[in-house]
């Protein structure tokens, strides 16, 4: 029968509702796989924001901006003006790195570093942690090369390579910072911290600094919007071709025009309600990440006594996780050499809030199992710290608390100042507004690990309105 003959025996009410239908049916796909899409890519469209952000200067300086294969050290710590990433600490001194191998590989230069945690962290542009050097991996002094795997090249004697996955490696140091009076002995450190092409390495070459680095205006870049947030990711996984385990995922975002070397917003097979689902999906990605990481937090709530835990900085094929750890905490180490308790609400499931008082009570014996050493941060909803009149920003091990006489431990985050001297000894100061906390235990004992992740171990103490 023709096509016109069809047409003529059809009502035309169905004709209109079978296109209604395959309309509807068209958008939800694209929504659907649209959504997948922006999770999967969300780490490395922020990575690469990041890179480009980060490397728009033409000079070192001491807030997180250098020329690639070069080094910006702080000499100071983290504050309400540090920006850069998300969810920064106030416990150690930065020095950051971007690698571009693309021309030839990059020494990093490994100090001996005595009595003090310090840890030179690789990611890679889909930020997993493929690599640490530093105290919990015993780490030797001297210098490594760091070469994209498979390339042939002869390092002089002495050198140890460093395989990394692709020709662009973020490198973040930390060390370890026990008071404002260690932040000089820090600084002296971070000036052992080198980079040095390799066709540098042996001359004498060092990294030289700016008598006056803040007067550089990096250019800040932002994550695309609409279709363009996929034509980007098209061009960054061709950039980076992704591994072989993500191929499955892949495959079905092809079929509405997202992928390796892919623009859909200008595919001629994507028909107007697939751009539009697909334009929907980015607008509403950002909060079907939060809608993520609130059922993670659900599901673990009872499990780890009202905190999210879990672990982060290598994930495999798990793109939710990945996603969810790029949005609140983008550069995160793996669970051996930081653990990240994350709690946004408080044990009776209410949101974090200037409004209320709180109280966080360690038991006696039971600080977190930290190695070298353990924090709670409080930042507000961006993952960024909030000015306030003692300007603190943390409790950690570190802080001259007080303790009750069995041991145990108080913490009080609040807004307003406590009028108890006790009280404000142990004060972590709140905004006015909602807020969330991260706890980082670094260097956690070993065995102490798989019970912190699943729940079984040591857990973090409730938090409980007062």
């Amino acid at each position: 029968m023709s096509v016109a003959a069809l047409v003529a025996l059809t009502p035309i009410s169905a004709l209109g509702a079978q296109a209604a239908s395959a309309s509807q049916a068209d958008y939800q796909q694209a929504y659907k796989l649209g959504l997948r899409a922006y999770k999967y890519g969300l780490p490395l469209l922020s990575t690469q924001q990041t890179y480009r952000t980060a490397t728009s200067v033409k000079k070192p300086t001491h807030r997180a901006y250098a020329p690639p294969n070069r080094f910006s050290q702080a000499h100071k710590l983290a504050n309400p003006n540090a920006r850069t990433v998300v969810a920064p600490n106030h416990d150690t001194l930065y020095s950051i790195g971007w690698l571009n191998l693309k021309r030839q590989p990059v020494v990093i230069h490994v100090p001996k570093v005595k009595d003090r945690y310090y840890v030179f962290e690789l990611v890679d542009p889909y930020t997993t942690n493929f690599r640490n050097l530093g105290t919990v991996n015993h780490t030797k002094p001297g210098d490594y090369a760091v070469v994209p795997r498979g390339e042939q090249v002869n390092l002089p004697k002495g050198v140890h390579r460093v395989n990394a996955p692709y020709d662009r490696v973020w490198v973040i140091a930390r060390a370890l910072v026990r008071s404002e009076d260690d932040v000089p002995n820090v600084v002296k450190l971070e000036k052992r911290f080198r980079l040095t092409p390799l066709s540098r390495y042996g001359t004498g070459w060092r990294q030289r600094y700016p008598a006056h680095p803040e007067r550089q205006h990096p250019t800040h870049y932002s994550v695309p919007t609409g279709l363009r947030y996929f034509d980007r990711l098209g061009s960054l996984l061709d950039r980076f071709p992704p591994p072989d385990r993500d191929d499955p995922i892949l495959a079905k975002l092809a079929t509405v025009g997202i992928g390796p070397g892919m623009d859909p917003s200008e595919d001629p097979r994507l028909n107007a309600d697939e751009r539009r689902g697909l334009r929907d999906a980015v607008a509403d990605g950002p909060d079907a990440i939060l809608a993520d990481i609130r059922q993670a937090y659900a599901e673990g709530f009872a499990a780890h006594n009202g905190w999210l835990v879990s672990r982060a900085g290598r994930y495999g094929t798990n793109y939710k996780l990945r996603a969810s750890v790029a949005q609140i905490g983008l550069g995160a180490l793996t669970s051996d050499e930081s653990i990240y308790p994350l709690a946004q609400v408080d044990h009776t499931g209410q949101d974090l809030t200037g409004a209320k008082r709180y109280v966080m009570h360690f038991d006696p014996g039971q600080l977190p199992p930290a190695r070298a050493f353990w924090s709670v941060s409080l930042y507000d909803l961006d993952g960024f710290f909030v000015p306030n009149p003692i300007d603190r920003y943390l409790i950690n091990d570190r802080t001259d608390l007080h303790f009750n006489p069995d041991g145990s431990l108080d913490v009080y985050i609040q807004h307003e100042e406590p009028s108890s001297p006790v009280e404000r000894q142990n004060w972590l100061p709140a905004p006015t507004g909602d807020f969330r906390l991260l706890m980082r235990i670094y260097a956690a004992k070993p065995a102490a690990i798989p019970g912190i992740l699943d729940g079984s171990g040591w857990d973090p103490p409730a938090i409980s309105p007062r």
